[in-house]
Formats: structure tokens, C-alpha cells, sequence
């Protein structure tokens, strides 16, 4: 199946320059960039579809190009944001630049693609603002250019409003596809449909000044729809906050966790989304999930697709901590899941002679008070990796150890503590 019609297929395709070229570019084999913003220190879930898109390009045979935005980085976009961001400074971005680069070459490097990243401080960050004016600048309408959402809404708002830095982005941006045209041979762009005004901007700067000879190249756009839930919430943040791809800010069970949580509602344009799965695996998913939502089947097969592209080693111990704390039988974990329990759940150092009691008890542990700890034991709610406590002066059980280290302190259905026996 060609790219295009691929894309379709998953929902991707919002809006198009001229789809039947498109067709044919991707044919023959054609060249694209999507550029990501350098504003953390680690991609987020937002960052991960159009990561996927790029991925497909690089796949199904196109030139792929990511674009660290160390230039644009320095100004902010103002798409979709409804005040001014706070600049950084030179050194943040850079710093920031250089992460998301070694994140992204990961990426690629584990999917088996080839992928250029380039950094369009590259161009950039040389350049002099009298010549920028006289060379790019008369190409744009500001009277076209206040006509864009991202600026006709901050306009109207009298309290923010919107600076020349941020009104000049989509100049930089139109530049950027410009000079990838010129420097780098690329043809395409692709982004989410707030994008579009920025790439219709870059596409007219191409025919002006860089088509000069009648045959040359056409450059095309490509728009991907915008990602909310079904509910309308902004995908990737949650009560906790954002969801990162960088381990060391948003663990792989955390990560695991948020795509299994996903909404029946959302589940299955999800699975286009982010996944590679066949078109027909996806159906079948969708099919078994009809048939029994509460098992969450398609919400699971969508988590394990996720991590084996962002934290594939991960996996197995992931799901394997899952099935231990969402009803599975803890004698059944593994050293690699108690591991991952530990980094999610309150960790308690114990003797192995010391009582129950000074386990389940304290300050972050499962129980307040030792009187609601044997209140909780009398009525059958506490166990020790997976046996009912019946006498919270005794020690743990040798038999409990899980791995001769660890045993697994339940309370109810959802409070859990790990104990670690101290040698």
C-alpha cells in the first residue's frame, strides 16, 4: 500500500497541498522534515506521533529529516498558545538541542531507520536582520499573516496579545523549508494542522525564490490532524502532569500505564496513530476489545506497541510488574518486575526478624496507626505476597521472601509497599 494511502487509512491526513503529486512523490520516493521544538529537556507523548510519522517516512523509503529547532528554539512558536512564552536563554536551548538530538537518534537507531537530524541554528543563527528584511521579508502580507489563527487569536486578546518575536516565527519557519530546499534537497514538510499556515508560508518562499528553473522540484506540505482525546483534553497530561519519553522523568510503568488507562473512546484511533500494527491486526484488536472492554485487550496491545519503541527492554518486566499489582499471582514475579514494583510503590527496608508491624506502619507506609493496621488484618485485608496476615507480631514468613529479598505488602485492592529484606 502506498504511503498515502496508508495514512488515510490511520486518520493522518488532514490537510494536503495536492494529493495526486503527493501519490506520486511518495511513489518514486520523495524527501520530508517535521521539526520538534527544543523547549525540555525530554520529548513528551505530544512529540511521539509526529516521532511515528517521520518513522513511517523513513520506512516505507522516503529521505527523513528531524529538525532540532536550536534557532527557532530561541523566538518560541506562538501556535496554540494563548500568551507569550518565556524565552530561554541561548545556553538552555542549546543544552536542550543536544538532548533531544541524542533522544531522537535513539529512537530511530532502535526502529532500524535512517534519520538526519539537523539543527537549523545551522542557517539561522547567522543571519542579519537588514538582509533578512530586504531578502525574505518582503515576500509576506502582514496582512496575511495577522489573518493566521495563531495570531488573530492572541490578538483579540487584549491582556496578552502577541510581541514582534513571536509574530516573526513563521518568517524563521518559512526560511527554514526554504533554505532545506536549497541546502539539503528536501522537498516536504509535515506537521500538525496548526502548521499548515507556516507551511503554505515555506512552500510560497520555495516558488519564489529557490524554483528558478521551469522542471525543478515541487515542494508539498502535509498536514496530521491535531491530537486531543475524544473528550476534548489535551493529549499527554494527566493529574501527575506530562507524560515524558526520557525514563528518568516519566518511568516505563508510568509510561505503560498511561496508554493501558486510554479511553475505549480513544483506543482505536490510537492504535492507527501510534502503532505499526497491519491494518487487519488493528481491526481484530478492535474486534476482541468489542467483545470484552473490561479486559482492555486493545489498550494493552496499544501500551506494548509504545514500548517497544521508546523503552523495548523495558517491556517484558513492565508487563510482568502490571499482572503482579492488577491481580496476578505475586509468587509468579520475576526479580526484573519486583524491580520495577520497587520503583513505583512506598519501599521498606525490614529484618527478617523484625514483626510485620513495623512494616506496614509509618509515615508514607500502608497504615497510619498500628490500630488500623490489626483493624485491616482482623477484616482480612492485608496480605504478604499474596497470603492473607493473620499476626502482625510475627515476623515475615521465610516463604514470602520473594527471590530470598522481597515481599510484596498488599492492603485492600490498590495500596501496595514493598519490602526489602535487610541482610
Amino acid at each position: 500500500m502506498n504511503l498515502l494511502d496508508d495514512l488515510r487509512w490511520r486518520g493522518l491526513v488532514f490537510q494536503a497541498t495536492d494529493e495526486t503529486a503527493l501519490q506520486e512523490a511518495f511513489a518514486r520516493g520523495t524527501s520530508a522534515y517535521i521539526g520538534f521544538d527544543p523547549t525540555g529537556k525530554s520529548l513528551h507523548v505530544g512529540s511521539l506521533l509526529q516521532m511515528v510519522n517521520l518513522l513511517r517516512l523513513a520506512r516505507s523509503g522516503q529521505r527523513a529529516i528531524a529538525i532540532v529547532g536550536g534557532g527557532t528554539g530561541l523566538i518560541g512558536d506562538p501556535s496554540g498558545k494563548s500568551a507569550e512564552r518565556k524565552l530561554m536563554t541561548q545556553a538552555e536551548v542549546a543544552a536542550n538541542v543536544e538532548l533531544l538530538r541524542s533522544q531522537l537518534a535513539g529512537f530511530f537507531e532502535r526502529a532500524g531507520a535512517q534519520v538526519e537530524i539537523i539543527d537549523n541554528s545551522e542557517w539561522l543563527s547567522g543571519l542579519q536582520l537588514v538582509p533578512f528584511l530586504r531578502d525574505i521579508g518582503k515576500h509576506f502580507s502582514v496582512n496575511a499573516m495577522v489573518q493566521r489563527d495563531s495570531v488573530r487569536t492572541r490578538l483579540a486578546e487584549r491582556d496578552q496579545g502577541i510581541s514582534y518575536t513571536e509574530f516573526s516565527y513563521m518568517l524563521l519557519q518559512s526560511y527554514d523549508f526554504l533554505e532545506l530546499y536549497r541546502r539539503h534537497g528536501c522537498e516536504g514538510q509535515v506537521g500538525g494542522s496548526d502548521q499548515w499556515g507556516n507551511i503554505v508560508s515555506g512552500l510560497d518562499l520555495i516558488d519564489r525564490l529557490a524554483r528558478k528553473h521551469e522542471g525543478a522540484t515541487a515542494a508539498w506540505g502535509l498536514t496530521v490532524p491535531l491530537l486531543t482525546t475524544k473528550a476534548g483534553h489535551k493529549f499527554g497530561k494527566t493529574e501527575s502532569g506530562t507524560i515524558w519519553l526520557d525514563a528518568t522523568l516519566t518511568s516505563p510503568y508510568q509510561l505503560y500505564q498511561f496508554w493501558v488507562n486510554t479511553d475505549d473512546a480513544d483506543v482505536d484511533r490510537y492504535l492507527r496513530f501510534f502503532t505499526f500494527l497491519a491494518h487487519s491486526d488493528i481491526e481484530a484488536l478492535m474486534a476482541r476489545h468489542a467483545e470484552a472492554p473490561h479486559l482492555r485487550v486493545a489498550q494493552k496491545a496499544l501500551a506494548a506497541e509504545v514500548l517497544k519503541l521508546i523503552h523495548p527492554d523495558a517491556l517484558l518486566a513492565v508487563q510482568a510488574a502490571t499482572a503482579v499489582l492488577f491481580g496476578g499471582n505475586p509468587l509468579d514475579a520475576t526479580p526484573e518486575a519486583l524491580e520495577v514494583v520497587r520503583g513505583e510503590v512506598t519501599t521498606v527496608d525490614v529484618s527478617r526478624a523484625e514483626p510485620l508491624l513495623h512494616a506496614l506502619v509509618g509515615e508514607g507506609r500502608l497504615f497510619a496507626s498500628n490500630g488500623e493496621a490489626r483493624r485491616a488484618v482482623q477484616a482480612g485485608a492485608v496480605s504478604v505476597s499474596g497470603a492473607k496476615v493473620t499476626d502482625v507480631a510475627q515476623p515475615v514468613a521465610p516463604g514470602h521472601w520473594l527471590h530470598g529479598r522481597y515481599a510484596l505488602l498488599r492492603h485492600g485492592r490498590k495500596s501496595w509497599a514493598l519490602a526489602l529484606a535487610r541482610d
